[in-house]
C-alpha cells in the first residue's frame, strides 16, 4: 500500500477518534431533557412533526448517535469503576466547573474509548506499514493508549487551572462591586444580584448559585462555604470565611468587604509584579534555543561562506 493511503488512513482515523472524544467532553451550559427541548422546537415553529422518525432525524449526530453512546459505555464503566476513584472525579468535574453537564461516569466512559480507540489505530497503522518490529510496535500502542488515557485527565485539570485563574482575577473588581453596592445601602445578598447580573464570568455564576441555594433555604454561611468548597481558591477561601465571621459576629459589612477588597488589590499587584519579575527568566530559554542561534546564522552565514569559497575553511 503507497505512502499516501497509508497518511490517509492515518489522518481520517485520529479525526474520528478526536470528534468522538471532543463530543463526549462536550460541555453544555445546563443539562436538558430531550423530550423538553423537542417539545420547545415544536412550539417555537408553531409545527408538529408527523412521526417519531422526524423529530428524531431533526436532532443533530452528536445526539442521536454519540451521546447515547457514550452512556451506554458510561454506565458499563462505572461498574468497575472503585467509590474512590468516582469520587476523586467527582470534585474534579466540580472544581472544573461542569458538575451540571458530565457525570464521573461520562468521563470513565471518554476515557476508556479514547485509550482503546488511539490503541487499536496504531496497531491498524503498524499493521499497514509491516515493517515495525514487534517490540516497537508494542511500545508505540502503549504509548498511544497512554495518550489516550492521561489526555482527558489533563483536559480536565486544564479546565480547573482556566477556571481558578479566571476567578482570581475578578474577585478584586468584585469586591469594589460589593463594596459599592453595601456603601449605597444593599443588603449583601442583594450586592451578590448585582455583581450577578453585571457580570458573566465564573465568579458571577458562583454568586448566582449561592443566591439561588439561599433563596431554597440553605443558610447563607452554609452556601459560601459550599462555593469556596467549589472553587478551591485560596482567595475566595479567606473572602467567606471573614463574610462568615462577620455575620456572625455583627460586625459591619460594609468595613469587612472595605478590608478583603484592599487585601485583593494589594494580592493582585503582587502577583503582577511577581510575574514581571519572572518574564526574563522565561524569556532567557527561547532566546538562547531560537532567537540566537538564527541570528548567529544571518550573521555569520554569509562570512562563513565566503571564507569557504575562498578556500581559507577547506579543510573542514
Amino acid at each position: 500500500m503507497s505512502p499516501v493511503i497509508i497518511g490517509i488512513l492515518v489522518v481520517v482515523g485520529g479525526i474520528i477518534i478526536a470528534g468522538l472524544v471532543y463530543a463526549g467532553l462536550k460541555e453544555d451550559d445546563e443539562e436538558r431533557d430531550p423530550l423538553q427541548e423537542r417539545l420547545a422546537i415544536m412550539v417555537e415553529n408553531e409545527e408538529v412533526p408527523q412521526s417519531l422518525e422526524d423529530i428524531e432525524m431533526s436532532m443533530s449526530f452528536t445526539d442521536r448517535v454519540l451521546l447515547p453512546f457514550f452512556k451506554r459505555l458510561a454506565s458499563v464503566t462505572a461498574k468497575f469503576t472503585p467509590q474512590k476513584q468516582i469520587e476523586e472525579t467527582t470534585r474534579m468535574i466540580e472544581l472544573a466547573g461542569m458538575s451540571g453537564s458530565m457525570e464521573p461516569t461520562t468521563f470513565f466512559a471518554i476515557r476508556v474509548f479514547a485509550t482503546v480507540g488511539l490503541a487499536l489505530l496504531a496497531i491498524i497503522v503498524f499493521f499497514v506499514f509491516g515493517s515495525v518490529s514487534p517490540g516497537n510496535a508494542l511500545l508505540y500502542t502503549l504509548g498511544a493508549g497512554g495518550l489516550g488515557y492521561f489526555y482527558p485527565s489533563l483536559w480536565i485539570r486544564g479546565k480547573i487551572n482556566k477556571r481558578q485563574d479566571a476567578i482570581i482575577k475578578a474577585l478584586p473588581d468584585a469586591l469594589d462591586l460589593l463594596v459599592i453596592a453595601v456603601e449605597a445601602g444593599l443588603g449583601f445578598d442583594a450586592a451578590m444580584g448585582k455583581v450577578y447580573e453585571k457580570w458573566d464570568n465564573e465568579l458571577a455564576i458562583a454568586f448566582g448559585r449561592v443566591l439561588r441555594e439561599i433563596q431554597l433555604g440553605k443558610m447563607r454561611r452554609e452556601a459560601l462555604k459550599d462555593m469556596s468548597d467549589r472553587m478551591d481558591v485560596p482567595d475566595v477561601t479567606a473572602f467567606t470565611a471573614a463574610i462568615i465571621q462577620a455575620d456572625q459576629l455583627g460586625v459591619s459589612m460594609s468595613t469587612i468587604l472595605r478590608v478583603q477588597s484592599d487585601q485583593m488589590r494589594t494580592k493582585r499587584r503582587q502577583r503582577a509584579q511577581e510575574k514581571a519579575q519572572q518574564a526574563p527568566v522565561k524569556m532567557m530559554i527561547p532566546m538562547v534555543l531560537l532567537i540566537f542561534p538564527s541570528l548567529w546564522i544571518v550573521l555569520l552565514g554569509p562570512a562563513v561562506i565566503r571564507l569557504i569559497d575562498s578556500g581559507v575553511l577547506g579543510g573542514f
